[in-house]
């Protein structure tokens, strides 16, 4: 009873003074039911063996009596007594050499382990590196003696007896160790201070790493949208279909292999500054502010730049190459009519300017008359070609033709020769009409002959340039057209047929008069220079363009049904894709508002749900595939779908964005649920509360949905509360309140986090209640790279008890919470 008053500092029941067993058994039984009040379960001993001299049963109380009153109150980090004080002499002995405490038996058979933790709390006691492994005997004795000479520790073990065990008693190893313990209990105050500093200043470097991933992320992302927004905006036109071409490829490989690792890097960003400010909010720190120029909202400005420029240039490609077609075209039409034209205008100068009419017979004069009469026909039937030729010549010049010049000179020289044509041909008719008096009529036969023939050999020069004109078709109904327009063509050539017999029976008529009447004139038609075997030549090549014209349209034709199938290969893919994102997209908005299970599971089910959409990829591709053979085929419109492939793109990397959003609003939730300490069943709660006062299901609750959540919760507040209660949860005044912010708001007033009133205390204890810390403190006290952190963010302390080398602890732990560029 006197020992347990002693060791317990409380008075126990008065003691029977009699000597007799009943008296003794009754004072043994008063201490029991003391250490039974202390809550020590007893098990096994009573008062008449302790009476009776039972030793093993003595023992055993006395080990109760240790562990309760020396061992029990011992607790490193929450766990139990043994474990804590085996936990605080692993962590004092780490740095020492060949000690490695384990248990409370062996361990501690070479005595280096006692010698490491007294030279850990007072290294002048001991000189721990002149102390030798191999001698145990020597360390145990030296340990022992110390304890006991400036601790006041006293030997409770023998030296020999724990060198000469094979397994030493762990009861009384426990005993003597936990006498260092408590003698030692003031340093183990400056240890757990040192804990909670080292733990705070761990969270601010992983939150400085964070904000300086953040910065050059962006900074790499932004420096990328800079350099490639230039070279979309670079709208200088090439001048060949090839080089348009090739800069089209470029830009299929830039949305292929370029654009998509960077619309992965945009989405980290947001999810990194979303983890980054979760992380602060829960250990108290002000929220990141990037740099100027870096927000989210800047790199999503500078995104939606870039793929306006994007879309800006991909229709500029797209015009480019649909002007050079044109351009093509119709450079190598003026080519055919000009050639067409500036054969048939050679010699006629020569001729218009011929002075035969001077030295004719009055029948020559005529005829040259009649066959000036003839040309001016003629001449009048190419004026459609000439203003046909300026036509296209003027639309070449607005289209920006590259080879304009030339084909400017060609028509002014075309052109000029027309107006020196006309003016021969008015001179040339003043000159007929001056002697048409003199002549006779010429021989109908032979007019006649002249009048049919002109027409109709125009007619069949514009057949052969009609057969031989190129055409740019791009559906199957323009295609359809053509060929319609060639067999109505065809259909006329029996009529003209009969028209080229009748020419030639005309000829064949004034041969035969001239045979019978040996007119002097035989043999020639001085009407016309079109000869019955230029009439003949002329139709039979007519009749060999009609099959390669249809040849032509027949491979065109094919051509049109090719492409006709390709848009009907993506039109079918294109319209099962498109609703598939638009239905996973709504899928997902469901998901993140009727989230059921716990915070995992909705993790698991999500990224199962993310790898089912990667999944979906290979489609993706295929499509893309199949929109590069339709650009390949110069395909620009697309009846059999309203989606495009730019439709498909955004779509998809929309659904990706949301997806990985959404992952990671849970892992923001669960980081906020374990650093609050919230429950899974609180957590539902929270959902189910925010699900059913988020009327609009937008995933976001407006300032009537929000307050009525609170009242329906027991807040009874007016209009000011409500005010400063939205300041939290709406720092932004967005109007609207997202379930993150649900949640701070839920857990802040049960956060268990650090202040910084608590680190300052920690620094105080780890100073000895100074106002100052010295370098040589922190870097005894913490680890060394925290206690160089400190050391270089720490101001120099300025009072008047400074010393050399004191540091200004306090200040730095209210900036820790105060500023966030520290």
């Amino acid at each position: 009873m006197l020992l347990l008053e002693v060791i317990s500092g409380e008075r126990l029941a008065k003691p029977e003074r009699g000597k007799m067993r009943v008296h003794k058994i009754s004072n043994v039984n008063k201490a029991l039911d003391f250490i039974a009040s202390k809550g020590v379960k007893l098990v096994s001993i009573g008062a008449e063996e302790i009476v009776d001299g039972n030793v093993k049963m003595t023992l055993g109380m006395i080990w109760t009596i240790i562990l309760r009153f020396a061992i029990q109150d011992i607790s490193v980090e929450e766990t139990s007594a043994k474990e804590g004080l085996l936990l605080w002499c692993q962590r004092k002995t780490a740095p020492y050499k060949n000690v490695n405490i384990q248990n409370f038996h062996i361990s501690w058979k070479d005595g280096l382990g006692f010698c490491a933790l007294i030279h850990r709390h007072r290294p002048e006691l001991i000189d721990y590196g002149k102390l030798r492994k191999d001698d145990p005997l020597t360390n145990l004795n030296t340990a022992f003696d110390v304890a006991e000479k400036y601790l006041d520790i006293p030997k409770m073990l023998d030296a020999e007896d724990i060198v000469g065990t094979a397994r030493p008693d762990e009861k009384a190893i426990m005993t003597y160790v936990s006498s260092f313990y408590h003698a030692f209990s003031g340093a183990q105050k400056a240890e757990t201070a040192a804990n909670r500093i080292c733990k705070v200043l761990a969270v601010n470097q992983e939150n400085e790493q964070l904000m300086e991933d953040y910065e050059k992320l962006a900074s790499d992302l932004l420096e990328w949208i800079r350099r490639t927004i230039p070279w979309l905006e670079n709208r200088a036109p090439e001048n060949t279909m090839q080089a348009m071409q090739q800069k089209l490829e470029d830009f299929r490989d830039y949305r292929r292999l370029h654009k998509p690792p960077k619309v992965q890097e945009k989405c980290q960003l947001e999810i990194n500054f979303n983890t980054l400010q979760t992380k602060l909010r829960l250990s108290n720190r002000p929220a990141f502010m990037p740099s100027e120029g870096k927000m989210v909202s800047d790199i999503n400005n500078a995104w939606g730049g870039l793929e306006q420029a994007e879309k800006g240039y991909e229709e500029w490609l797209l015009n480019e190459i649909r002007r050079l077609e044109r351009l093509d075209h119709l450079a190598e039409k003026f080519r055919q009519k000009a050639s067409i034209h500036e054969s048939w205008t050679d010699g006629k100068e020569a001729m218009l300017q011929q002075k035969d009419y001077e030295t004719a017979t009055l029948s020559e004069i005529k005829a040259l008359l009649k066959k000036h009469e003839a040309f001016e026909s003629d001449l009048a039937a190419h004026q459609d070609r000439v203003e046909q030729i300026a036509a296209i010549a003027q639309e070449l010049n607005e289209l920006d033709y590259y080879d304009s010049p030339s084909v400017n000179a060609r028509c002014q020289k075309i052109c000029d020769q027309w107006d020196n044509l006309g003016a021969l041909t008015q001179k040339r008719r003043e000159a007929l009409e001056r002697t048409e008096k003199l002549l006779e009529t010429i021989d109908q036969l032979y007019l006649e002959y002249a009048k049919r023939a002109a027409p109709f050999n125009n007619w069949m020069e514009g057949a052969m340039e009609d057969l031989q004109d190129t055409f740019i078709v791009h559906t199957i109904e323009e295609i359809q057209g053509l060929t319609t327009a060639h067999e109505q063509f065809k259909a006329t050539l029996p009529d003209a047929d009969k028209e080229r017999q009748a020419i030639l029976g005309i000829h064949n008529e004034v041969s035969k008069i001239v045979q019978t009447y040996h007119v002097n004139m035989a043999g020639t038609n001085p009407y016309t220079t079109i000869t019955p075997h230029e009439i003949n030549g002329k139709w039979e090549h007519v009749r060999q363009l009609v099959p390669r014209r249809d040849q032509a349209l027949m491979e065109e034709h094919a051509r049109q049904q090719q492409n006709e199938r390709l848009r009907k290969q993506f039109g079918a893919q294109a319209n099962v894709i498109g609703p598939w994102i638009q239905t996973k997209m709504e899928e997902i908005g469901r998901i993140s508002i009727e989230m059921h299970g716990t915070l995992e599971d909705q993790l698991n089910h999500l990224r199962q749900y993310e790898k089912s959409i990667v999944n979906y990829k290979p489609k993706i591709d295929q499509l893309e595939g199949d929109h590069q053979l339709i650009q390949e085929a110069l395909i620009f419109d697309n009846k059999h779908t309203n989606y495009t492939m730019e439709h498909i793109r955004v779509g998809w990397e929309q659904l990706l964005t949301t997806i990985a959003r959404t992952i990671n609003e849970v892992e923001n939730q669960i980081l906020t649920r374990d650093a609050k300490g919230i429950s899974q069943e609180q957590m539902n709660e929270f959902r189910a509360s925010f699900n059913h006062f988020d009327r609009k299901k937008t995933g976001m609750m407006d300032c009537e949905d929000f307050r009525a959540c609170l009242i329906s919760m027991g807040y009874n507040m007016g209009e000011a509360e409500f005010a400063r209660i939205m300041s939290i949860v709406d720092p932004n005044r967005l109007g609207v309140v997202t379930f993150q912010a649900f949640i701070d708001f839920m857990s802040r007033e049960t956060a268990d986090t650090d202040t910084a009133d608590q680190v300052m205390a920690s620094f105080k204890i780890l100073a000895g209640d100074k106002n100052y810390i010295t370098v040589d403190e922190l870097r005894r006290e913490l680890p060394p790279d925290q206690a160089e952190y400190c050391i270089a963010r720490m101001a120099p302390y300025t009072g008047r008890d400074a010393v050399p080398g004191a540091l200004d602890y306090m200040s730095f732990s209210t900036a820790l919470y105060g500023e966030s560029d520290l």
